[in-house]
């Protein structure tokens, strides 16, 4: 399956089959989260968050590919990604777009 974040897809016709999308709301284990609170306090990057977020990216992408499959499409266009806080140590993510199919 084609995604891109472009509303076309240079060189085809494409018919539009509707919004599709995926979440996911990831976290760390506690006793890492304290530890990035440290990690705060000296800078640098925090890698267990940065693994939870492209794994949480991962997830959602994964998702809202299902559910393009799911109404035939062949490509997703207008790929996006959001996240937001849902609580101290845990992100949603989620990953939206338009199903198209492609001739």
């Amino acid at each position: 399956m084609l995604l891109t974040t472009t509303e076309t897809i240079p060189g085809k016709d494409i018919e539009l089959l509707g919004l599709v999308k995926g979440s996911t709301i990831q976290t760390v284990n506690a006793f890492r989260d304290i530890g990035a609170g440290f990690k705060t306090l000296v800078g640098g990057e925090l890698k267990k968050y940065t693994e939870m977020m492209e794994s949480a990216r991962q997830i959602a992408s994964e998702r809202m590919t299902a559910e393009a499959q799911a109404l035939g499409a062949d490509a997703i266009v207008g790929v996006r990604f959001t996240t937001s806080s849902v609580m101290q140590g845990a992100a949603e993510v989620m990953a939206y777009g338009t199903a198209v199919r492609c001739s």
